[in-house]
């Protein structure tokens, strides 16, 4: 059987288009990381439950966001909590929290009303549950430098360099 000359430039497109889909797949080996998860939490689940109760009645996600997607229409521009375990160890995060001032343990650009409050008030279990609780939220390796920039850019209001 014998190929016409519009058979023949199928044939090579397919080929092409094959070729390319091969590399293509060969040379993006991160896209794998686009279909994972890169947050996870080291707590157990009784701390995670007693702490997610914590973080509920305490109003946290009105500014928060803890395992979602950030709203884009969220009028407070502040850090998500994914990850942060892997930026801040469990006493940083106490000593946050039991400060009469936080803006003093980490400096915020955002309106009076809208700064972090103090957190001094709640039990010293309670905090310490917290500390614990968000000192486990963790970040995989190859999401780490995002996870900075992003808590750098909602502190700051700048872009991130490297």
């Amino acid at each position: 059987m014998i190929m016409r000359r519009g058979e023949k430039f199928v044939l090579a497109l397919i080929g092409i288009f094959l070729f390319v889909g091969v590399v293509r797949s060969l040379l993006h080996v991160e896209e794998k990381h686009d279909r994972e998860i890169p947050f996870y939490s080291t707590a157990s689940s009784d701390v995670a439950r007693t702490a997610m109760d914590v973080y509920r009645n305490n109003g946290c996600k009105s500014c928060h966001t803890l395992w979602t997607l950030q709203d884009m229409s969220q009028s407070v521009p502040a850090p998500m909590l994914d990850g942060l375990g892997s930026l801040r160890s469990e006493t940083w995060f106490y000593d946050y929290l039991s400060s009469s001032n936080p803006q003093a343990v980490l400096p915020s650009r955002l309106k009076k009303e809208y700064q972090m409050p103090s957190y001094a008030g709640l039990s010293e279990n309670d905090r310490h549950l917290l500390a614990q609780y968000l000192a486990s939220l963790k970040v995989k390796d190859w999401y780490l430098e995002q996870t900075k920039k992003a808590e750098y850019e909602k502190l700051t209001g700048l872009e991130y360099q490297k």
